[in-house]
């Protein structure tokens, strides 16, 4: 049975006199926040300008010029009609013509609706918001793009009973009332009851599905990087919430504008690096907003990690990564595990982002293993990949990509058919040259990744794994999701019943330019420092569902939890319960092995637990197959093993392929 709320205000006042009482505490409340803004990050004072108000900050923009803004739109018409690879899938799907609307937009740019610079932006991103496809976007020029709009709390979702409820479960100062705290809930919008403003609001944003905009519709709510959005129209928010003590009151929150502090460890924008990217811009950008808003703590660690290994809090390994990895035990009622948080993928040296995942999940239990990609926008799709091998014994097969045939991809990729210029597109090149004749509508799908990378260290943890995910999990990490599943590493326990579905990779417009050296070349200068992005290499799946593309269809979790009140204040911990139940009905694997000296014949000490059969291959050769029980053994191998390159060894139990191992 419902109870009834009580209200804060209790006596009878005119309409007139509650304005004026409100106005009065909101005038208090901005005063009193912007002053502890400044103060409580003083340690971190120099990643921030000054926080201004949206009047303040549109004040200071200075507009693009007719010809500026012309420019813009004829380059979007570029890389969506001739670039963009999801073209015909999303025209298709979304029922969607952006091409045609960039060229109204263009005979229309006098036009009084798009006089201001607020207007003409706003359309440019409708346009490119209208294709579903957080890959493909306008990026705002600079003055927006190094800007996010904020309010100074985080609202994250729950469910009790299956009916969804809304938390804050993040604050950086008391906003003038004690009872706005942490733990209470969210229960309108401006007036408008708060599920709905969340629907509202998602459907201003580009996931590819129904639980990838809702999921943006809530992140966006409070924080809006301005690289990927222009500032909110309203200048306030009126927040209307049961107190935790059960009293409905109403807070109004003005929204503030800081300057966000580059990630000097993520790939540059438009360098080669990024032409391996898969990323999430506007997630990341919101990634990197609540990181510093939320958690100076972690930019001062990173800081000082600067090659070193920095620990975040009670119980965590110390990390070279202080900022995308979290590693710890948990305990649940079944049992002890390893629990390893990515945050993202956006890294500039994927060996060295391996290398430091290997040192982690090493010194974590071995008993089982919970992998938590939440939240993880994606990144370099070498460093999601390059993960696979290190829990399955089979060989990784990393996704395939097609470019969409046009006359433009094919001259792109006929000038770096090789690697010589930094960038081998020669994989794609011919069928690209054969859809002349064929009218292939794709070209032949290549890796992005290459396989030697994917399988040169093996397998380095035993135990069963799980994997969390939700629906802001993209690009790279729908890669990263897909590849876990195809390869059958372990199941997937999914907060949302899908991923972002973003399968792409995904190049800016500057690096179009860059690649494109011809003096015809239809890429012109960007204005104002403006940019754009464009999914350019579409991703397939492997395994059982290999061809499937990722793009719109995501990965869909082999089971489902949803989100609790103990795990927004908690710590996830309802979540890491069912996780671990997944693992402890699991069997735990070991397979550890080392050579004993350097004398011949070769000699191998070998410990092993629930493994039947041992082979061991030398340079891809089979030359060992003997049955095995769980200890230590001690494995001569024959003497006409002398020289050789790699040692390999493979478990099985019942004659499934169960555990490798490669010797160093």
């Amino acid at each position: 049975m419902a109870t009834k709320r009580k209200t804060s205000s209790p006596k009878k006042t005119s309409r007139k006199s509650k304005s004026v009482a409100r106005s009065t505490n909101v005038v208090k409340t901005v005063a009193q926040f912007t002053r502890h803004f400044k103060s409580s990050h003083a340690s971190v004072r120099s990643a921030f300008s000054a926080a201004i108000s949206i009047p303040e900050f549109l004040a200071s923009v200075a507009p693009l010029t007719r010809k500026q803004r012309l420019t813009l739109v004829d380059q979007a018409l570029v890389l969506l009609d001739h670039n963009y690879v999801h073209l015909p899938l999303k025209q298709a799907m979304h029922a969607v013509d952006p091409l045609q609307r960039l060229k109204l937009l263009r005979h229309r740019i006098d036009h009084e609706a798009f006089a201001s610079e607020s207007a003409f932006h706003q359309e440019m991103l409708r346009i490119f918001v209208s294709v579903r496809d957080l890959h493909t976007n306008y990026l705002l020029p600079s003055q927006f793009a190094q800007r996010t709009a904020f309010l100074p709390f985080l609202i994250e979702e729950y469910y009790d009973n299956k009916d969804r409820k809304y938390l804050v479960t993040q604050l950086i100062s008391n906003p003038g009332d004690a009872s706005f705290e942490v733990g209470v809930e969210i229960l309108k919008w401006n007036g408008i009851p708060i599920d709905r403003a969340v629907a509202l609001n998602a459907d201003r944003h580009a996931g590819s599905n129904f639980e990838a905009r809702r999921a943006r519709g809530i992140e966006s709510l409070t924080i809006r990087p301005l690289i990927t959005d222009i500032p909110p129209d309203e200048e306030w928010v009126n927040v209307t919430y049961l107190s935790t003590t059960g009293q409905e009151k109403e807070l109004r929150f003005s929204w503030m504008i800081f300057e966000l502090q580059d990630d000097a460890n993520a790939m540059a924008t438009n360098s080669l690096l990024s032409a391996n990217a898969g990323l999430d811009i506007q997630r990341d950008a919101v990634r990197r907003s609540t990181k510093m808003l939320f958690a100076p703590q972690l930019i001062a660690a990173q800081n000082r990690a600067a090659g070193r290994r920095a620990v975040m809090g009670a119980g965590d390994l110390a990390t070279s990564f202080p900022a995308i990895f979290t590693a710890r035990t948990v305990t649940t009622s079944v049992g002890t595990f390893g629990y390893l948080r990515i945050r993202s993928f956006n890294v500039n040296n994927p060996d060295a982002f391996v290398a430091e995942f290997i040192r982690l999940i090493e010194q974590l239990p071995q008993e089982g293993l919970i992998i938590d990609v939440r939240d993880n926008g994606g990144g370099h799709i070498f460093a999601s990949e390059g993960l696979l091998q290190t829990l399955t014994p089979r060989q990784i097969e990393p996704e395939l990509t097609q470019f969409i045939n046009t006359d433009l991809n094919e001259a792109i990729c006929s000038q770096h058919p090789d690697g010589s210029t930094g960038i081998n597109l020669g994989p794609w090149l011919a069928s690209m040259r054969e859809s002349i004749e064929t009218a292939a509508v794709y070209s032949r799908g290549a890796p992005i990744t290459p396989p030697e990378f994917c399988n040169s260290i093996g397998q380095r943890y035993h135990g069963p794994v799980v994997l969390i995910t939700n629906a802001k999990c993209y690009s790279a990490t729908d890669i990263f999701s897909a590849g876990f599943q195809d390869h059958q590493i372990g199941p997937i326990l999914g907060v949302d019943g899908n991923t972002g579905a973003g399968g792409a990779n995904v190049w800016t417009h500057g690096l179009l330019r860059q690649l494109d050296s011809r003096p015809n070349t239809p890429y012109e200068a960007l204005p104002g420092g403006a940019n754009m992005r464009v999914a350019i290499r579409r991703t397939l799946r492997q395994g059982a569902t290999s061809g499937t593309p990722v793009e719109d269809l995501g990965v869909r979790p082999d089971e489902r939890h949803f989100m609790t009140r103990d795990d927004l204040l908690n710590g996830n911990v309802d979540l890491i319960e069912a996780a671990g139940k997944l693992l402890s009905v699991r069997p735990v694997r070991r397979l550890n092995a080392s050579r004993v000296g350097t004398s011949l014949p070769v000699k191998l000490k070998v410990e092993t637990l629930n493994l039947d059969q041992l082979v061991v291959l030398v340079d891809g050769v089979a030359v060992s197959s003997q049955p095995i029980t769980d200890g230590t053994t001690t494995i001569t191998l024959p003497n006409s093993v002398s020289t050789f390159t790699s040692i390999d060894l493979q478990g099985f139990d019942n004659h499934d392929l169960v555990a490798g191992r490669k010797l160093e």
